[in-house]
């Protein structure tokens, strides 16, 4: 932690309120959260921050909230919804945000196990999807609240509500509800976004989400009062952590970007210091990155490669904790200077001394294509189960391709099979059950089966190759990881997005996304004439590219991993289409069913490797090729 911030407590004694209570007092003139308007930013400092979220608090109580009550709320990221949180948190009411994309069959059931009664909506498209289940006889739900007032119809308005609060809001009920608040209370339940079945909800306390905060504060060394963008969901663990729950223990300065299409034009603007994003956020800025450069002329090009040598040559000497070269980090300084950063400030991203990824292995080309431009991301891996991060790489200590370190207090083992196990102060207590109890998780010593595999290295870093229940394991009685197939064959700008099938099969088969940003720059440089992408995808240059991609991936992978036939698709995958959760990770299974045909189509003829005359005839067919031959005759 930077700012020297005084901690109203122990850190497993804080609590959300007390850390308010601090801000206002104690930072009370800093901003901490500012929206659009029009073409600026409206901002509020921790002091009007901690007055509205006591008029609302007041407004929610008399709308008959109360302690230990869930209340739903499916907003974007806007001022309602991130005071709505902070006022039902000082109530000692529990909030459960929703993501807007999600299905009315997996709204219906959070609305039925959460036993909420009142949801409090944005606007009219969220209203059509609420307002059946007010007459749905399984759902206890009794009112909506709307920030939208102009679509709210016969629903009570969030400008009403805060009224309301005006009017009754007494300073001492108020101050005596949130200092009622103990460590071991709930603050929020977040429903995983289901990849498979129903979500599940996740309780989490705030002893559990204020040791997340110091833990991760610990770990990354920010200027003081940063900004953070805030763009993903609320009803991501990510986006709970990094933009309310981190923004009040550091007394920071919160960005909302409603529509997160817009972050980009924000990170021009504003050029920040810290950034996380997602994976496929990640990949899809790198993807961007290569189109333009395409464009540029050879010798400008060749100059922008020095540039990136010159910086993935200086993180590797960081990654193996070595000095680094003078001469090398001269050249680097002035290549920074002269060639990366005007680059990168057309992007906005000339400022950067943090970045971060979670919630999905990130490829590795992709992580050492930002090393290239002195943006090294510090990757890390957790669960919405363990309050987020379980593992972090930070600027004192990464892996390039692992996602780091246990953050303290908090202990990983390996299961025989490869899962990762783990217990500690910042892993729930169990998933909420229908009548408001909470399922332990846990075997009796205390470890929680995460579903991830992976391996730890000699320093401790842990590296993931997959999801337990995604394993595929062929015909053959072969393991293999997906993702580290998809990843493989992703590292080609071409190829936007795989999905990797073959469980129950002799070999595997693929179905790539062809990249709508990539594509036409990438043909336009060939002078292939543009057009919509399933013409391109047609096109016997393209064709050659994503075979050759596919050639390339498999020349790295052993056999048994290697993709035999694929299918190129030009509709790029999303929560919209049901083949991406909200939090951007692959549905496998849906993909499977929607694709089913194009995968089977895969098989309906037997694959034949092709001759090679100078195979080993007595060579294990299915061995990998990368390793030494194992030989059982004498020498």
């Amino acid at each position: 932690m930077t700012m020297k911030l005084r901690l109203p407590g122990r850190p497993e004694e804080l609590t959300i309120p007390a850390l308010l209570a601090r801000n206002a007092a104690e930072h009370g003139d800093l901003p901490a959260l500012s929206w659009r308007e029009g073409d600026g930013w409206t901002t509020l400092d921790w002091t009007e921050v901690r007055r509205k979220v006591a008029v609302l608090a007041s407004g929610y109580a008399a709308l008959g909230i109360e302690r230990g009550e869930h209340v739903l709320i499916m907003m974007g990221n806007r001022p309602e919804h991130w005071l709505t949180d902070l006022a039902l948190v000082h109530l000692g009411a529990v909030p459960v945000t929703v993501y807007g994309t999600s299905a009315p069959e997996q709204t219906a059931h959070i609305a039925r196990h959460s036993r909420a009664r009142v949801a409090v909506l944005e606007g009219a498209g969220e209203l059509a999807r609420w307002e059946p289940l007010l007459a749905d006889e399984r759902v206890p739900l009794e009112r909506l609240v709307v920030a939208e007032a102009a679509e709210a119809g016969p629903h009570r308005t969030y400008g009403s509500l805060h009224a309301s609060g005006a009017r009754t809001h007494r300073p001492e009920d108020f101050e005596k509800a949130w200092r009622e608040t103990r460590p071991e209370d709930p603050l929020t339940v977040v429903y995983t976004s289901g990849t498979t079945g129903d979500p599940k909800g996740v309780r989490l306390t705030h002893r559990n989400i204020m040791l997340q905060a110091v833990r991760i504060d610990g770990r990354a060394d920010l200027p003081e009062h940063a900004e953070h963008i805030c763009y993903l969901p609320f009803a991501h663990i990510a986006e709970r952590i990094l933009g309310i729950y981190l923004p009040l223990l550091r007394a920071a300065h919160v960005r909302l970007v409603a529509d997160p299409a817009a972050v980009g034009a924000a990170v021009r603007e504003l050029h920040p210091v810290q950034f996380f994003g997602v994976p496929r956020v990640w990949e899809k800025l790198a993807a961007s990155v290569r189109a333009v450069l395409a464009q540029l002329p050879a010798a400008q090009r060749e100059s922008i490669e020095a540039a990136n040598d010159l910086a993935r040559a200086r993180a590797g000497h960081r990654e193996r904790g070595e000095r680094i070269p003078a001469a090398l980090e001269a050249s680097y300084a002035r290549a920074k200077e002269q060639v990366l950063d005007p680059l990168l400030g057309l992007a906005g991203l000339d400022r950067l001394v943090w970045t971060a990824s979670a919630t999905a292995p990130m490829p590795i080309d992709v992580v050492r294509f930002w090393a290239g431009w002195g943006i090294t991301i510090m990757d890390a891996w957790g669960l919405t189960e363990t309050s987020g991060v379980c593992t972090i790489n930070s600027p004192d200590g990464f892996r390039l391709g692992s996602v780091g370190r246990p953050i303290e207090g908090l202990e990983l083992r390996l299961a025989e099979d490869g899962e990762i196990l783990t217990r500690g102060a910042t892993v729930f207590a169990g998933y909420l059950r229908p009548d408001g109890s909470v399922e332990s998780a846990h075997d009796a010593e205390g470890w929680f089966p995460t579903g991830d595999v992976g391996r730890l290295d000699e320093d401790g870093f842990l590296w993931l190759t997959d999801r337990k229940k995604e394993l595929i394991i062929t015909s053959n009685g072969k393991n293999v990881s997906p993702a580290l197939v998809e990843n493989t064959v992703k590292e080609h700008p071409l190829i936007g997005q795989a999905l990797v099938h073959g469980d129950g099969r002799s070999y595997l088969v693929a179905l790539l996304v062809l990249d709508g940003e990539v594509a036409p720059p990438w043909a336009a440089a060939r002078g292939i004439e543009a057009g919509p992408l399933d013409r391109l995808a047609e096109h016997p240059a393209v064709r050659a590219e994503i075979a050759a991609a596919v050639d390339a991936a498999n020349a790295r992978l052993n056999r048994t991993e290697q993709i035999k036939r694929y299918r190129l698709l030009t509709e790029e995958w999303g929560p919209a289409t049901g083949e991406l959760t909200p939090s951007l990770k692959l549905r496998r299974r849906v993909v499977r069913e929607k694709y089913g045909a194009l995968i089977h189509a895969l098989y309906d003829d037997p694959y034949e490797e092709p001759h090679d005359p100078y195979a080993d005839p007595y060579a294990d067919p299915h061995a990998d090729p990368h390793e030494e031959p194992r030989r059982t005759g004498p020498e």
